[in-house]
This record gives structure tokens, sequence and C-alpha cells, in this order.
């Protein structure tokens, strides 16, 4: 619990969360589909992360599919008060495990309510809407359409906040002329800094940023100033990472992702580490991507 209180907190609308939290897409089965290999190592993750101190967990019923909500309903139910769940609608699962967009009226209101069901709660804390389109002549449109739909079931009592995830700046702006957005999730690490003017001017609106990949995703990162810093630290390179990002803006909320929870104590530990300014720059000179795969993002 003190690591984690070293993150500092930040508000996902009237929900206050600790800055580093925990990300639940690996815990279904290889490639985000079907049973995980191990489903007590699975659940015990879960209870790990929240016994340290984690209250922002997030999560999507297209993980699996279903089957991630249903890990987290089984491992932590009932739910610490101070808990903040946070879904994602707008894709689903073929039958061979492809990802696929699903963001139709129907669709993303039954993905409200599958979501609803399988972590059984009344009301979804947070729903980040997913842009599954790479269109930049209808930004606007694809995110207005399925936010229309988001914000009717805001009034209706199902969601409590909402927010955006893989979405353009203009894609954001058009939805905070529809409803009022909590947070972003965007890919962003040290390697991937396409978001660095975006995340100042969230910072501004007091709009929480939220990378996804924050340790390089199936490629980790990896650099000689990183490596460098780590041991100067006496740290792992993942660790480093994160403390970056904690360091580079204070709507920065983290969601490393991972089935062990000896990596999970480690991500943990992220919050305690202490970077000097002197590495903190030098990190944000430039890092590469490896090009091994890595299960701990």
């Amino acid at each position: 619990m003190r690591s984690l209180a070293r993150s500092g907190t930040f508000r996902l609308g009237d929900l206050r969360v600790r800055r580093l939290g925990f990300g639940a897409m690996h815990l279904s089965g290889a490639g985000i589909f079907g049973p995980p290999k191990d489903r007590d190592a699975a659940l015990a993750v879960l209870r790990e992360a929240v016994a340290s101190g984690v209250n922002h967990i997030d999560t999507s019923d297209y993980y699996g599919p279903h089957i991630t909500n249903q890990l987290i309903r089984e491992a932590l139910h009932p739910y610490p008060d101070d808990l903040v769940i946070v879904t994602k609608i707008g894709a689903g699962r073929g039958n061979d495990g492809s990802v696929l967009a699903a963001s139709s009226p129907d669709e993303l209101i039954q993905a409200v309510h599958d979501n609803l069901r399988n972590l059984d709660v009344d009301v979804l804390d947070v729903v980040n809407l997913r842009n599954m389109f790479d269109d930049s002549d209808r930004d606007g449109e694809l995110i207005e359409a399925g936010l229309t739909v988001l914000a009717d079931l805001q009034r209706q009592g199902l969601v409590r906040h909402i927010g955006l995830s893989n979405v353009t700046p203009a894609q954001i702006a058009a939805g905070r002329r529809i409803c009022d957005i909590v947070c972003v999730q965007n890919h962003y690490n040290l390697a991937h800094r396409s978001d660095d003017v975006l995340i100042d001017r969230l910072a501004n609106d007091h709009i929480a940023y939220v990378p996804f990949a924050p340790l390089g995703g199936l490629a980790p990162l990896k650099s000689l100033t990183l490596s460098c810093v780590a041991r100067l630290l006496n740290a792992t390179t993942a660790q480093v990472a994160l403390a970056w990002l904690l360091r580079r803006a204070s709507n920065m909320l983290l969601i490393p992702g991972t089935s062990s929870v000896t990596h999970l104590r480690e991500n943990i530990a992220a919050a305690e580490l202490n970077l000097p300014d002197t590495e903190l720059e030098a990190l944000g000179a430039g890092v590469s991507i490896a090009l091994n795969s890595s299960e701990h993002d």
C-alpha cells in the first residue's frame, strides 16, 4: 500500500484513483482469447493487486470474451468501496479470436449490458468507447454516433462516466461536444510519443490520460540509456519506464498488465522509484523498441 501511495492520485470524474493501477487484459488465454492456462494464478494476481492498494482496474468484456470480467467478479466481488473498474466497448471477437469492430448502437448497448452482467454491478464506473476505425475524414462522425448511445445509457443510470480509447485530438474534441470525457486511453510509452502535446492539453482540462502498451506491448522497450538508468537505480527497465511515465504528467494513469504475481509486484514497486532529473531528461530524449516479445505489459 505504501508503494502505491507514492504514485499519487487523480480523478476520473468524481472517482479518485491511485495513479498506478492494473490492466486485466492478459488474464484471459493466449491472444486475449479463451480461458487462462492457470485460472487460480489469474485470480491470485487480481487479489494481490487489490491487497497491494490498486483501486483502478482496466478491463473489457471482449477480453476472452467475457472471461476476464468473470475472473474479476470471482476474485473480487463484493468489490471494495474504493475500487474503480474501467471497461471499454466498441470491439468484439470472432470465433477464430479475431478482433472486430462492434460499434453499431445495438452492439454498444449489448456490450454495456454484458459488462454489467459479467462484473455483477448495477452501474459501470467508467466506459471507454474504443475507436476501431482508421478514417481521418470521418473522425467526428465515428465518435459522435457511439457517444450518443453511451450518453443515453449514462442518463439511464447504467454508466457513471465516459472515456475514449484509440482516438485523435479531433475525435476527442467532437466527443466533448456530446458529453463529458473523463479519460483518454491511447498508445503511449517512452518510444511512442506522438501524444505528447495532447497529454499536456488534457492535463490542463483535468482529463486523465491512460497509456496502453506502457512497456512497449509485444515489442518491449530497449535502449542503452534505459538499461544504464535501470542499473544506476538498481531497478528493472520496466520499472524505470513506468516511473518515467508517472513523472511525465500529473494526469497520467498507468495500467500495466501481467498474469504473474511477481511481475505485478515489480510494477507496483515502480511507484517508489525516484528518477533524478538528469535521468528523466536522458530517457525523454528517445528510447527504441526491441524486436523480441514480452508478456508483462
